[in-house]
């Protein structure tokens, strides 16, 4: 076939994918975009930093560590930073850092700098370069975020941009405890802000979080009675079988039609190897979509107590709300639209993800804000020696991020809040 044939045909194909709305030629921001690829280099190395510190939510000098180094990132921007102490005891300063400018959109970040791991997890499993992935604890989850919002914010004040009122960036030191001594500060800052935006990783292989599980804790607790396990022990009542019973039983609780989880996640017992173990707990994780399935839950979970197999033991049983629902809304649609129109001008596409985790983004929400999440770099293997943050997405999520800012800066989310 003749080649002036083929680019004919080329061309018709093209225009007809265009007119029909398939195809579309946006700009990229040139400023922005080399600003991100300017900060690549950078963010490998701050995330290496930051990881190989341990922070588990109650290594309080450990996390003060990472949230100084980070503090010395955003003070080096020009941020107004100061560290915020919990409203809980026994954990590191929370880190607020803002950035005025000269219009009207008043943007929440939100990111955290705290982990699942315990104290030495750093060192039998350092930080890592494994195919373009940053493998590390917590390099997904979530100090990757912090790395998005330093070098977002750095792209910002590289072009000049400070067409919003202010920018605020919340890091938070204890979420993976479910935020009991940030969660009010939180709320404050959204009830002062248009829009908030988690930083919690993207979902791959393109995505961002639009509606989350809210999350519970189960915990039973058994009383039994104690006897020697060689020459009575028909006179104990062993807390630890019917503990196995219970947590056996916690399955029934779950609702797959309703996307309900209840996973049973410690159980503990026992003080010797020759006593029948006159105590034992389980602990069980529940997630749902609904805070009425939270309400069904914890009716079940009496039922269950109740019905026990090992004759006069006490068992006590409760459940504890933790993170609240995110439901997916409206106005989180509509940020979702508005952002992948920004994405498009990378050529790339976005989807809207539901997930089974919860987040802060969930306490923002719940004073009615705009809310959306997922706006740090992709990443998976949360909560694993395998939490990965993938640096091959630094450039197009760093730039869609200082996109982000520069249209919500430019033109807020219309609310009902007093500005």
């Amino acid at each position: 076939m003749p080649v002036r044939l083929l680019l004919v045909r080329a061309l018709i194909v093209v225009w007809s994918a265009v007119f029909a709305g398939r195809v579309s030629f946006a700009a990229t921001d040139p400023g922005a975009l080399a600003a991100a690829r300017q900060c690549e280099p950078h963010a490998r190395s701050l995330l290496q930093t930051i990881v190989q510190i341990d922070s588990g939510t109650s290594d309080v000098s450990g996390v003060s560590a990472v949230a100084s180094a980070l503090k010395d990132e955003l003070i080096g921007i020009g941020a107004d930073t100061r560290s915020v102490p919990a409203s809980a005891p026994n954990l590191a300063d929370n880190v607020v850092a803002t950035v005025k400018g000269t219009g009207k959109g008043r943007i929440l970040l939100i990111a955290h700098i705290d982990t699942v791991f315990p104290h030495g997890t750093v060192a039998s499993h350092p930080y890592r370069v494994v195919e373009d992935h940053g493998v590390g604890p917590g390099a997904g989850d979530d100090k990757a975020g912090a790395v998005a919002a330093v070098c977002a914010l750095q792209a910002l004040k590289q072009i000049g941009f400070r067409d919003f009122k202010t920018i605020t960036l919340i890091l938070n030191s204890n979420e993976e405890t479910g935020s009991v001594g940030t969660r009010d500060l939180i709320r404050a800052q959204a009830k002062e802000s248009d829009v908030a935006i988690n930083l919690e990783r993207g979902v791959p292989p393109d995505g961002l979080e639009v509606a989350r599980k809210g999350r519970a804790v189960i915990s039973i607790e058994v009383k039994g009675r104690a006897a020697h396990a060689g020459l009575e022990p028909e006179k104990g009542r062993n807390a630890i079988v019917e503990a196995s019973h219970q947590a056996l039983q916690l399955s029934s609780l779950a609702d797959a039609t309703r996307e309900t989880t209840v996973s049973v996640t410690q159980i503990e017992g026992g003080s010797a190897s020759n006593v029948i173990p006159e105590h034992a707990s389980v602990v069980a994780d529940v997630r749902a979509f609904t805070p009425g399935e939270f309400s069904r839950v914890e009716e079940g979970l009496q039922r269950l107590a109740a019905q026990t197999v090992v004759p006069d033991v006490q068992v006590t049983a409760s459940l504890t709300r933790d993170f609240p629902p995110w439901p997916r809304a409206a106005s989180t649609d509509a940020l979702l639209a508005r952002i992948q129109k920004l994405y498009s001008e990378l050529g790339r596409t976005l989807e809207g993800v539901a997930v089974g985790s919860s987040a802060d983004i969930a306490y923002a929400a719940e004073t009615g804000i705009p809310s959306i999440d997922g706006l740090s770099l992709l990443g998976g293997g949360a909560h694993s020696t395998d939490d990965y943050a993938d640096l091959s997405s630094i450039i197009p999520r760093v730039y869609l991020l200082t996109r982000v800012l520069m249209d919500l800066g430019r033109n807020p989310v219309i609310t009902d809040r007093p500005r």
